[in-house]
């Protein structure tokens, strides 16, 4: 997924070594529910978003993809989410043909940030996302949302040692 692809845009707050704080710049993502964790269903999340991306709205407008793909759960769904491309205002961007498709402004936010290649299992997700909180805790930080799973490269054609990804727990900015 990676290479030339827009990331959404933040300030490096501080390096801890095994994690990272960054403020994270305004943005817009598109969002679906999946009904689960399963292959078939984040698959499924998948192709709705790209879908939309791909021209399946109002106008038939392409967007540009972007990295990482985000994923959570919330109130016992499993949301996936692309950022749009930081070029675009929510009130330009076509309807999405899909009504399961949330198009959404994300206001900025402080975060920690763990970075991790291989699989993102959700076994692994949840041991590193326990992780950092530990280091999170020790620092003297405090998170205000649950983790959010970043998946930098396509898990279906990138090698495992070669993927990107990151473990994202927004914590409260007592600057």
């Amino acid at each position: 997924m990676v290479g030339e692809l827009e990331e959404p845009k933040y300030d490096l707050i501080c390096n801890f070594g095994s994690f990272e704080t960054r403020l994270y710049h305004d943005t817009i993502q598109a969002r679906v529910n999946t009904n689960g964790n399963s292959r078939d269903s984040i698959s499924n999340g998948f192709r709705t978003i790209a879908g939309y991306i791909f021209g399946s709205n109002n106008s038939g407008k392409k967007i540009a993809m972007t990295a990482p793909v985000h994923m959570w759960n919330e109130e016992e769904m499993t949301k996936m989410a692309f950022t749009m491309p930081s070029e675009h205002e929510l009130s330009e961007l076509p309807i999405p043909n899909n009504s399961s498709v949330e198009l959404v402004k994300v206001a900025g936010r402080l975060t920690a940030a763990m970075k991790f290649s291989g699989f993102a299992s959700q076994k692994k997700t949840h041991r590193l996302a326990q992780n950092l909180l530990k280091l999170i805790s020790k620092n003297k930080l405090e998170p205000t949302s649950s983790h959010i799973l970043a998946i930098y490269d396509n898990p279906w054609t990138t090698l495992p040692f070669l993927r990107r990804n990151e473990i994202l727990i927004p914590i409260k900015d007592n600057s």
